[in-house]
């Protein structure tokens, strides 16, 4: 894999060539921002209008704003290596739908991971209901990103923002961030309870609780209550009913057909940031003092310690 130069410099470089990598770069350029992508490995092919590079100083001295596409256990090593590369002069902005450990059952959000491993404080988050094979394929779309910095914000929606992605912004950066993360979550049980085939009754009040338990601890979380009830929340849950190709739908989905918890997440093909954290949100939500029945009835159901039955009979006998 060669490094080349874009001409007339780049306005955006995307750090991860995973699949989400791939997809953002390839809506940037789209958009028609010069946009340059870092990637480790050896075999990775470019989207159209991206320059591939293994060199993430380059990355940084051609971009003013960047774009952090990395699994969630990877943030804080990438985030070191960033930092020898990057100043205050520079954005960076994840698109990590989780949270980070802190301690035994501590969870921060990726932007803090950025803010204390690098110098850069204009930091932001992407969240909403685009799907990876839509930004792939060019298909209509919505993105959401959050920053308490306007200036992140606009130039987010400047490089992103086009006829086939519409790019919305939040001040409200921690909720989106765990917003995005709890929704992860919630849309594996939305998965389940359609391969259940349970009422759209039904669903619709796991989606209805589920996001008020949510709102409640994002908010315990220093995020505003009413972030949920958007693109951040209600929004992207809602999408994860015709999702039907969502990673986190799926890992749901193979679950209630009675796959182990290992088969599941393979099929799903993606990494499911959901999976190892929902325990953590359980742990992180007691020790907060609370309430989220919905997240332990789905930690029950994730690793196999509740049968359907029960999971349907919780639902309809949980108070507020």
């Amino acid at each position: 894999m060669s490094t080349s130069t874009p001409s007339g410099g780049a306005s955006l470089a995307v750090i991860g060539a995973g699949t989400w990598g791939l997809a953002l770069a390839a809506a940037a350029a789209r958009a028609g921002s010069s946009t340059i992508l870092f990637s480790r490995r050896g075999e990775v092919k470019a989207p159209k209008g991206v320059t591939l590079t293994k060199d993430l100083g380059f990355a940084a001295s051609r971009a003013h704003l960047l774009i952090l596409a990395v699994p969630s256990s990877a943030a804080e090593e990438v985030a070191r290596q960033l930092g020898d590369h990057v100043d205050g002069r520079h954005f960076v902005v994840h698109g990590v739908r989780g949270l980070a450990s802190d301690g035994a059952t501590g969870l921060r959000t990726v932007s803090d991971v950025v803010r204390a491993e690098t110098p850069v404080h204009r930091v932001g988050a992407l969240g909403g209901p685009a799907l990876t094979a839509d930004l792939l394929a060019g298909k209509p779309g919505v993105l959401l990103c959050g920053s308490a910095y306007d200036e992140v914000n606009r130039a987010v929606h400047a490089a992103f923002n086009c006829r086939t992605l519409r790019c919305y912004t939040t001040h409200d950066l921690r909720g989106l961030e765990w917003g995005s993360a709890l929704v992860g979550c919630l849309a594996i049980g939305i998965g389940y309870a359609q391969a259940l085939d349970m009422s759209p009754g039904l669903v619709a009040a796991v989606i209805s609780r589920s996001i008020e338990e949510a709102s409640r601890i994002a908010a315990a979380a220093g995020g505003e209550e009413r972030t949920m009830l958007g693109l951040a929340g209600y929004g992207d849950l809602l999408a994860c009913i015709a999702q039907k190709e969502r990673p986190e739908v799926r890992v749901g989905a193979a679950l209630a057909k009675g796959m182990s918890l290992e088969k599941a997440v393979k099929s799903a093909d993606l990494r499911v940031e959901a999976v190892e954290l929902i325990p953590r949100v359980n742990a992180w939500a007691d020790e907060h003092h609370v309430r989220a029945p919905i997240f332990a009835a789905l930690r029950r159901l994730v690793y196999g310690e509740s049968s359907p039955e029960k999971l349907v009979e919780d639902l309809m006998t949980y108070d507020r």
